[in-house]
């Protein structure tokens, strides 16, 4: 046992002395020594500056006032690193032998520049103070790069730019970072903190293989980025040229904080449009930022769609696109905000209360440029409700075409192009050809009138602009042709109102109808229409208001072998608001059309009396004043001439 103890005291009394010994080496020949070994690890000039001493807390090694680590002779950002408050820790076991072996690097408010270009060259991958070691480039090496050892790096409030040849340069302050790499082979765990909006943006990361992922090498990688309204994760493979490719797991609780947290700016987009976001893809990333996605399933809050896309994300993301969808609704987009969900808001419920006065966002016109090629089992519009639909939406720097490529609806069959711009304001416009289509559900869904039934074809083109729905309908322009085969007008019976004048109720059954219009400031108007009937036939002429939502037309029946083959008309005046238009005959004009003859034989009939009348009257008065009327003369001239004739003859008498 006392050997024992002598032993043992004698290896305390050497960890004594060689601690002590510790703080007997010079500080700053630590350093010159430590500047070396980097020195000679990256082949980059390497300088200790400000005051130097040693450390023991919370690293064993020294610490000093600035450190800075110089750039490849190729590169135009300065320094690769400098920093202040500088602690570099240091292998104990090796020091005392004699080497001085790098194990950490803590820096506080460093600036860090890393650059890349396309042909490869990255100013993080090294070469040996020698030069022997290949030069950062993609022509083939003599040897291999020196990869960078290091165990730990702490890094905190730094700087961090980076530029990329080709892309925009990347500028964050107060970012932190720790690097754990325990083994010189194995895996780097890396945990960064940026924040490029002022929000914390947290990046997590397992990169196995680090030594050859940092000399450029592809290699198997783990990384999940959190920021405020949601987390982006990729499980794959990359390297520090920019390449990606892997399994994106994208889950935005709000797509709006998410964007601003990372610095893309934001984007209010429409409900059900990407507000909120589940999507999974493959995904591949190119050096040049080209994304490509397959396999994509995404929820964008709402509506599901799968497919494929390309996309550049140089500037303002170009997109290429191919998508599928199952039931999709669009309201969120053109019936502006409504949280709340569903299409409740639609134009039916605007019925007698006027068309929906809430700003429409369109701003998601701006997020990206390209061509999205789009197949949906339905399609949700508000006002108008599809089927089946294939389109083409090319998107131009806030202007979006919609082409409609085949839409199944009502019945029909929809073709056209419907456009809305947002470049200084929002448009709206298109031109629409629809065959075999339901007048009944299309008059429901547009304008709440159900009251007109028939299969036919039509031709739409129109043009308004506004903020909200409510402010479009009152500003559209445009014409358009209907054309429809038999049908039938619900809620007046031309059978009734041609037999005794009421019309109101029941139900006319037509052979055809035709009519064109033109649309100016909100209100359609059509002098044309004809209806036709075996028996009758029905013209119309007035205005419909698409933006004040009333009417104030006039149908003119027909019956065309009344009245011995003459016909007679008894016009029908409709006025009102949709919700509740006044359907009645217009009895001065069924009088104005349908006696119009009689009136005139009326008229000459009592002229002729009115002269016969007169004529007995003035024979009768001749008769008693003895009066004679002369050739051109009148009753009233002739008496007034006798009685001036009596007058002289008095008046002589006088002077007699």
């Amino acid at each position: 046992m006392k050997w024992i103890g002598r032993i043992i005291g004698a290896l305390l009394l050497i960890v004594v002395i060689l601690i002590g010994a510790l703080f007997f080496l010079p500080a700053d020949r630590i350093a010159r020594l430590a500047a070396e070994q980097i020195r000679t690890q990256t082949g980059r000039d390497v300088s200790i500056t400000g005051d130097v001493s040693m450390t023991i807390w919370p690293v064993l090694g020294v610490s000093a006032g600035g450190l800075e680590v110089g750039n490849a002779d190729w590169a135009l950002q300065g320094s690769m690193l400098t920093a202040q408050n500088v602690a570099i820790g240091i292998d104990v076991s090796a020091l005392l032998s004699g080497e001085i072996k790098i194990t950490n690097i803590e820096a506080t408010s460093p600036t860090i520049r890393l650059e890349s270009r396309k042909d490869g060259r990255a100013s993080w991958v090294f070469s040996t103070a020698s030069g022997d070691a290949a030069i950062e480039t993609e022509v083939a090496p003599d040897r291999a790069p020196q990869a960078f050892r290091l165990q730990r790096l702490a890094i905190t409030d730094a700087t961090l730019i980076y530029d990329a040849e080709g892309g925009d340069l990347v500028s964050y302050t107060g970012v932190d970072l720790a690097l754990d790499w325990p083994e010189r082979l194995g895996a780097a765990d890396i945990r960064a903190t940026v924040r490029p909006a002022g929000a914390n943006v947290d990046v997590v990361a397992r990169i196995n293989g680090f030594a050859g992922f940092i000399t450029g090498q592809v290699q198997p990688v783990v990384v999940k980025i959190t920021a405020a309204g949601g987390a982006l994760s990729l499980n794959g493979r990359a390297s520090t040229a920019g390449d990606v490719a892997g399994r994106m797991v994208l889950k935005l609780s709000d797509t709006d904080k998410f964007l601003r947290s990372v610095g893309a700016g934001g984007a209010e987009l429409p409900r059900g449009l990407g507000r909120t976001v589940d999507m999974k893809a493959d995904v591949t990333l190119t050096s040049d930022r080209r994304l490509s996605l397959r396999e994509l399933t995404a929820d964008l809050g709402g509506n599901t769609v799968t497919g494929a896309a390309d996309i550049s994300l140089n500037g303002t993301p170009q997109i290429n696109a191919q998508l599928s969808a199952g039931a999709l609704d669009l309201t969120g987009a053109t019936q502006g905000d409504s949280s709340g969900g569903g299409s409740g808001s639609s134009s039916t419920a605007a019925v007698g209360s006027g068309w929906p006065k809430a700003r429409i966002d369109a701003s998601g016109l701006a997020a990206f440029n390209g061509a999205i090629a789009l197949n949906a089992s339905s399609v949700d519009l508000g006002s108008f409700k599809l089927g089946k639909t294939r389109a083409l939406v090319k998107n131009e720097r806030s202007r979006a075409v919609f082409e409609l490529l085949e839409i199944q609806a009502y019945n029909g069959t929809v073709l056209g192009e419907f456009v809305m711009n947002n470049r200084g304001g929002l448009s709206v416009g298109g031109k629409l050809f629809a065959s075999g289509i339901s007048v009944q559900g299309v008059l429901r869904d547009a304008l709440a009138m159900e009251r007109l039934t028939g299969t036919g074809d039509a031709e739409l083109s129109f043009l308004s602009s506004g903020s909200s729905v409510d402010a479009i309908m009152r500003g559209l322009s445009g014409n358009g042709a209907v054309r429809l085969g038999k049908g039938t007008i619900q809620g007046l019976d031309l059978n009734t109102l041609m037999g005794n004048g009421k019309g109101s109720g029941g139900t006319t059954v037509f052979d055809s109808l035709g009519a064109t219009f033109n649309i100016a400031a909100g209100n359609l108007r059509n002098d044309d229409l004809l209806f036709t009937l075996p028996n009758y036939e029905a013209r119309g002429k007035g205005r419909v208001g698409l933006g004040a939502q009333d009417i104030d037309y006039l149908f003119t029946p027909s019956a065309l072998r009344a009245n011995s083959g003459s016909g007679i008309a008894i016009p029908v005046s409709i006025k009102g608001p949709w919700s509740n238009p006044r359907i009645r005959p217009d009895l001065e004009a069924v009088i104005n059309l349908n006696m119009a003859e009689e009136k005139a034989k009326l008229k000459v009939k009592a002229k002729e009396l009115e002269n016969e009348a007169k004529a007995r009257a003035e024979s009768k008065i001749s008769e008693k004043l003895g009066v004679v009327t002369q050739e051109g003369q009148s009753l009233e001239e002739a008496a007034k001439k006798k009685l001036e004739d009596k007058l002289k003859g008095g008046l002589l008498k006088l002077f007699d």
